[in-house]
Parts: C-alpha cells; sequence; structure tokens
C-alpha cells in the first residue's frame, strides 16, 4: 500500500513553497536589510548631519520627536528623531532624547562648581588684559561668572604693541598684579620679545601659539574638519572665512557665529585654557608670587 498523503507543510515550508534559510520570513535576503545603527543621546552641543539635506549643525534642544540644530553660523533646523536619521562622524546614527539623570551640581561654563546666589566681588585693584575685543569676549563667556565672583576685570589692549606702555601705566605691585594674554606668543615672535620687556614679579604675560583667538576655538565646535592654513602676508581672518565659504566682507560677524557655538571650556583647545587658568590664579593670588 502506498502511504498516506500528508497535509501537514514541514517546518521549513510557506504558503509560497520550501523557505530558503537564507531569507527571513518577509524574504527579503538579509544583505538588502538595513544593519542595526547605535542609539545616541541628543546632549547639547553633539554635532551631528541630516544626510537628507547636509545641514550640519550643534543640538540645542531635544523635545518629543524632534530636535533642533544650530549651524556655525547660527541658523537653526528642527528635524524629526526618525530612526538612522542622523551622521556622526561619517556614520549613521538614531539619535534618541537624553534620560533624565540625578541632579548635578550646577557649574559654569569653565568648569566650575556654580555657586547659586553668588554676588560679584568688588573689583580688585589687579587686572587681566587681553590682545583685542575678540579675546575679551571669548575670556567673558567662558571664564565670566568666575572673574565677577573673584572681582578680577578683564580689558583689551588693541594690539600687543600697546603693552609697555600700558604696564607703565598701571604700575603693577603686591596688591595690584597684572596679568596679560597675548596670541601667538612664540619664541623669537615680536609678542615674545615684548612679553619679556615687561614680566616682573608683579606682572605675567602668558600667551598661546594661535595667529588669532579664533584658532582656539576646537574645530569640531564648528562643525569643520580643521582650521585652513593661510599663507603668509595674507590676512588671517579673511583667509579662513575664503577657504571655508563664510562671509569675507565681515569677520565681526562670523566671529559672533563662531562665539555662539562656544558653549564651554569644552569647546576651546588647552593650550588657551591653561593659560587663562593661570592668570587669574595669578591676579588673585591663589598660584603664587
Amino acid at each position: 500500500m502506498r502511504p498516506p498523503v500528508s497535509h501537514h507543510r514541514p517546518s521549513n515550508e510557506g504558503p509560497l513553497g520550501p523557505r530558503s534559510r537564507q531569507y527571513s520570513a518577509d524574504l527579503t535576503p538579509p544583505w538588502k536589510k538595513p544593519r542595526p545603527v547605535p542609539e545616541v543621546p541628543a546632549d547639547p552641543g553633539l554635532v551631528v548631519e541630516e544626510p537628507g539635506t547636509g545641514f550640519c549643525g550643534a543640538v540645542i534642544r531635544c523635545e518629543a520627536g524632534t530636535v533642533t540644530l544650530e549651524d556655525r553660523f547660527g541658523k537653526h533646523r528642527v528635524f524629526p528623531l526618525e530612526p538612522r536619521g542622523f551622521l556622526l562622524e561619517g556614520r549613521a546614527v538614531t539619535l534618541v532624547r537624553p534620560a533624565a539623570g540625578p541632579a548635578r551640581p550646577a557649574r559654569t561654563a569653565s568648569g566650575s562648581v556654580a555657586v547659586p546666589g553668588a554676588r560679584a566681588r568688588v573689583a580688585r585693584a589687579g587686572r587681566i588684559y587681553v590682545e583685542g575685543r575678540h579675546d575679551a569676549e571669548l575670556v567673558e563667556k567662558v571664564w565670566g561668572d568666575d572673574l565677577r565672583i573673584e572681582g578680577v576685570v578683564v580689558e583689551y589692549l588693541e594690539g600687543v604693541d600697546h603693552l609697555p606702555s600700558i604696564v607703565t601705566d598701571f604700575g603693577p605691585g603686591p596688591d595690584a598684579r597684572l596679568g596679560v594674554l597675548v596670541d601667538h606668543l612664540v619664541p623669537g615672535s615680536k609678542e615674545f620679545h615684548i612679553a619679556r620687556s615687561v614680566t616682573s614679579d608683579h606682572a605675567l604675560v602668558v600667551g598661546h601659539p594661535y595667529i588669532d583667538i579664533w584658532e582656539a576655538v576646537k574645530p569640531a565646535a564648528l562643525g569643520i574638519p580643521e582650521w585652513p592654513r593661510v599663507p603668509r602676508g595674507q590676512d588671517w581672518k579673511t583667509g579662513v572665512c575664503r577657504a571655508l565659504g563664510w562671509p569675507s566682507d565681515n569677520t565681526g560677524a562670523v566671529w559672533q557665529a563662531i562665539l555662539k557655538r562656544v558653549r564651554s571650556y569644552k569647546d576651546l583647545e588647552p593650550e588657551l585654557l591653561g593659560r587663562v587658568e593661570e592668570l587669574i590664579d595669578f591676579v588673585t593670588g591663589s598660584g603664587g608670587a
């Protein structure tokens, strides 16, 4: 006798016949399925790119279902929080709302623990001078809260050539220390020789290696790979703007856009951070004589 015909399909057989082990239930081959991507919290300051539009910016706000990015010129765009919706350092990621963690002590932009309700101290006799207005604005942005509590006033020189006369007029002493931050302070430079001529027990001149204070802002904070090289003899700010496609006829506006992207000390290069902290310690007397 012939064995009875079974109407039960084998476990590997679907309604269209035998199901290949290389295919999933929806008949999609595994090599065509999207690979899982990491979920990344949309923390403020995180720089990502939306691939559909090419818009690159830092996270400034994350709400239910959307994230707001700000580009290097201060322009805002709102995007939906979709799977695989953004590129982080060239790789696809899924942005998610940051988890609400335990309350932490508030900190100033410089990383110091904030003192709630603290009042500004009466200004000290000591001062910190920086080269120009942009330098002063950056120091205020990051260290302003600390400086007000310490009673330290920041002024600018409008050029290092004025430094010797300013030091002479100021007359630094034990109770009126003078700290100076100079751009491009490298051995053999004009700035180097001027700094040596005015340094004393009560006047400290320190500097960073950058041609301009712009360069002390980390490129990642601005969404650029690096600061471009500008040929000698060419105005540095103008050359940078042209190389990056920024407006070169209004460097003041470009600087304000850069300054907006600086949210804390994490956006600045260590060579600047150390020098400013050193000056604050010197002027307040906490760094020794």
